[in-house]
Protein backbone atom coordinates (compact mmCIF):
# COMPACT_ATOMS: atom_id res chain seq x y z
CA UNK A 1 0.00 0.00 0.00
CA UNK A 2 2.82 2.67 0.75
CA UNK A 3 3.38 2.39 -3.16
CA UNK A 4 -0.06 3.17 -3.98
CA UNK A 5 0.09 6.42 -1.41
CA UNK A 6 3.52 7.64 -2.93
CA UNK A 7 2.04 7.23 -6.47
CA UNK A 8 -1.07 9.14 -5.92
CA UNK A 9 0.37 12.09 -3.21
CA UNK A 10 3.03 13.59 -6.29
CA UNK A 11 -0.38 13.83 -8.90
CA UNK A 12 -2.55 15.43 -6.42
CA UNK A 13 -0.59 18.88 -6.22
CA UNK A 14 0.55 20.57 -9.38
CA UNK A 15 4.25 20.95 -9.78
CA UNK A 16 6.47 23.70 -11.50
CA UNK A 17 5.07 25.90 -14.12
CA UNK A 18 1.62 24.55 -13.91
CA UNK A 19 1.18 25.59 -10.33
CA UNK A 20 2.31 29.34 -11.32
CA UNK A 21 -0.03 28.96 -14.25
CA UNK A 22 -3.26 27.51 -11.68
CA UNK A 23 -2.73 30.30 -9.37
CA UNK A 24 -2.77 32.74 -12.32
CA UNK A 25 -5.77 31.74 -13.77
CA UNK A 26 -7.51 31.45 -10.50
CA UNK A 27 -8.35 35.44 -9.78
CA UNK A 28 -9.38 35.53 -13.75
CA UNK A 29 -11.96 32.89 -13.16
CA UNK A 30 -13.68 34.74 -10.28
CA UNK A 31 -13.97 38.16 -11.94
CA UNK A 32 -17.49 38.55 -13.54
CA UNK A 33 -18.08 38.20 -17.35
CA UNK A 34 -18.70 40.97 -18.89
CA UNK A 35 -22.34 41.43 -20.37
CA UNK A 36 -22.73 39.70 -23.89
CA UNK A 37 -24.38 42.73 -26.65
CA UNK A 38 -25.00 42.23 -30.37
CA UNK A 39 -24.04 44.60 -33.15
CA UNK A 40 -26.04 44.42 -36.45
CA UNK A 41 -23.66 45.37 -39.23
CA UNK A 42 -25.42 47.13 -42.18
CA UNK A 43 -24.38 47.68 -46.13
CA UNK A 44 -26.80 49.62 -48.14
CA UNK A 45 -29.51 49.68 -45.65
CA UNK A 46 -29.28 46.02 -45.05
CA UNK A 47 -28.51 44.26 -41.93
CA UNK A 48 -25.97 41.53 -43.16
CA UNK A 49 -24.40 40.47 -40.44
CA UNK A 50 -25.25 40.42 -36.39
CA UNK A 51 -22.09 40.07 -34.00
CA UNK A 52 -21.94 38.63 -30.79
CA UNK A 53 -19.76 40.25 -28.64
CA UNK A 54 -18.63 39.82 -25.09
CA UNK A 55 -16.67 43.04 -23.93
CA UNK A 56 -14.39 44.08 -26.86
CA UNK A 57 -14.29 40.12 -27.57
CA UNK A 58 -16.29 38.96 -30.80
CA UNK A 59 -17.53 35.68 -29.94
CA UNK A 60 -19.49 34.87 -33.22
CA UNK A 61 -21.47 36.16 -36.06
CA UNK A 62 -25.25 35.04 -36.72
CA UNK A 63 -26.68 35.06 -39.84
CA UNK A 64 -30.02 37.38 -39.85
CA UNK A 65 -31.84 35.31 -41.87
CA UNK A 66 -31.73 32.46 -39.43
CA UNK A 67 -34.22 31.99 -36.35
CA UNK A 68 -32.03 33.33 -33.95
CA UNK A 69 -30.57 36.09 -36.13
CA UNK A 70 -34.71 36.82 -36.88
CA UNK A 71 -35.47 36.91 -33.00
CA UNK A 72 -32.54 39.51 -32.05
CA UNK A 73 -33.79 41.85 -34.89
CA UNK A 74 -37.44 41.74 -33.71
CA UNK A 75 -36.44 42.33 -29.84
CA UNK A 76 -34.45 45.63 -31.12
CA UNK A 77 -36.91 46.33 -33.27
CA UNK A 78 -39.83 46.02 -30.39
CA UNK A 79 -37.37 48.00 -28.19
CA UNK A 80 -36.74 51.09 -30.61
Amino acid sequence: MAENENAVAPAAEPVGEESAAAAAAAPQAEAAPEEITYHAVEKDGQVTAIWEMQGRKHLRTIDPRSRQGQEILRLYTAEH
